[in-house]
C-alpha cells in the first residue's frame, strides 16, 4: 500500500519555497534548482517564500546565509516572504523555529513513531555497510539502520512522559513501516517507488545534541507556511519518501513535488559547495552573467 495522501492543497493558491543551506557559497547547481522554483511559482502567479535552513550549529555561518540572499538576488530572483522581508509565518530562519520543530517532535513521541538510539557512530559504522549509491543520490544519506535499537513493535507508549528527560540522551529515529511501498509521481522525474525497510531505513529525526533533523524540519515548516510544492534536487528523492511517512503520522497533507536533475562537474560528480570554482561568487567574480550561469554546465569548469 502507498504511502501517499491526496493533497488539499491543490485547491490552494500556489506557494513555493527557496530554502538554502548557508553552511557554504551557493553554486550553479543550486542557482539552476532555485531559479526553477522561482520560475514555477512565477508562472502559478503564486507565492514564493525564502526559508534560510541554517540548523545546524557546527557549519552555519550567518556570512553564508547573507550572500546566498546576495547571490539569488543577483540572478534576478525575488521572493515574497522571507528573513529579509517578513511575512505571516514568521521567523524565517529555522534556528529561530525551534518551538515548531519540538511541537512536531511531541507528537511523533505520543503517537509511538519513535525511539531513542544509543549507538555511537562507532556502533553503526561497525554494524552498516553503506548501500552504493549512484551518481544521483546524496552520498550523506542514511545507510538503512540494522535495528540495533529498535524495541518491539507498540512499546513505545511509556517514552511520551519522559521525552524532555530522554530529549538529549540519545538520537531519536522514525519507525519506517517495513515492506511498505513509498509512492509518488514527481512532477518532473515521474513515479517513484521506494520500499521502506529496503531502500531506507528508521531513520533520525531528533539528535541528541537536541537539534531535529532535516526531514523533520522540512516537513513541519512546509505544513506551517502552507507550500504547495516542494522543487528541489533529485539527490532528495529518497528523502521525500521519508517526508511522506512524516506527514502521514503528524496528520499533514503531501505537498506536490518537482525534482531537478543534478548538475555536474566534468568528471561526472555532481556540483557540492566544497567546488569552489563554480560558485555563484566565484563565477560572479570571473565575469559571467546571470544567464550563463543558469545555461552552465561542466563546461564552466
Amino acid at each position: 500500500m502507498a504511502a501517499a495522501t491526496p493533497s488539499h492543497y491543490k485547491r490552494e493558491k500556489y506557494r513555493g519555497r527557496l530554502a538554502p543551506s548557508p553552511t557554504g557559497l551557493l553554486h550553479a547547481g543550486h542557482a539552476r534548482t532555485f531559479h526553477t522554483a522561482w520560475q514555477r511559482a512565477r508562472n502559478a502567479r503564486g507565492a514564493l517564500v525564502m526559508r534560510m535552513e541554517d540548523l545546524d550549529p557546527d557549519r552555519s555561518r550567518a556570512e553564508y546565509a547573507e550572500a546566498a540572499l546576495d547571490d539569488l538576488h543577483w540572478l534576478g530572483l525575488d521572493w515574497d516572504e522571507g528573513p529579509d522581508i517578513g511575512g505571516p509565518f514568521a521567523p524565517y530562519a529555522q534556528s529561530q523555529r525551534y518551538a515548531i520543530y519540538r511541537a512536531a517532535m511531541e507528537q511523533l513521541v505520543a503517537g509511538g513513531f519513535v525511539y531513542p538510539c544509543r549507538c555511537s557512530r562507532k556502533d553503526l559504522a561497525a554494524a552498516i555497510s553503506a548501500p552504493h549509491e549512484d551518481a544521483n543520490q546524496d552520498p550523506d544519506d542514511e545507510p538503512v539502520y540494522p535495528g540495533t535499537c529498535r524495541p518491539a513493535l507498540h512499546a513505545t507508549d511509556s517514552w511520551a512522559s519522559t521525552w524532555a528527560d530522554q530529549a538529549t540522551t540519545a538520537n531519536w529515529r522514525f519507525r519506517v513501516p517495513d515492506g511498505e511501498a513509498i509512492e509518488f509521481t514527481d512532477s518532473n522525474l515521474g513515479p517513484q517507488r521506494y520500499i521502506a525497510g529496503v531502500d531506507f531505513g528508521d531513520f533520525v529525526v531528533w539528535r541528541r545534541d537536541d537539534v531535529p533533523s532535516y526531514q523533520l524540519a522540512c516537513v513541519a515548516d512546509d505544513a506551517a507556511m502552507h507550500i504547495t510544492e516542494v522543487v528541489r534536487g533529485a539527490d532528495l528523492l529518497k528523502s521525500t519518501a521519508r517526508q511522506i511517512l512524516l506527514n502521514r503520522a503528524l496528520g499533514h497533507y503531501n505537498p506536490a513535488w518537482f525534482h531537478c536533475a543534478l548538475m555536474t562537474d566534468e568528471s561526472g560528480k555532481r556540483l557540492a559547495k566544497r567546488n569552489d570554482a563554480l560558485s555563484l561568487r566565484t563565477l560572479r567574480e570571473r565575469g559571467f552573467t546571470p544567464a550563463q550561469v543558469l545555461q552552465a554546465n561542466h563546461a564552466l569548469q
